[in-house]
């Protein structure tokens, strides 16, 4: 991963603020450009959506394709 960010910076489920800092991005882009995907993983816990990297980091690679 970039910028030396390893798994044991975050906790397994990240929210929306904990996945933009991953990606890099503002969480108001992340809200705009992001999570509106349907190809991206999300975990719900009631009525809260919670990301792992791995699903990050997969949809990313495939919008770069």
């Amino acid at each position: 991963m970039s910028n030396n960010m390893t798994s044991t910076d975050y906790p397994y489920l990240l929210t929306r603020e904990q996945a933009s800092r991953f990606l890099g991005v503002d969480p108001k882009s992340f809200d705009k450009y992001i999570r509106p995907h349907e190809g991206l993983e999300r975990f719900m816990i009631g009525r809260q959506e919670r990301y792992t990297m791995k699903s990050l980091i997969n949809f990313i690679e495939k919008q770069s394709r």
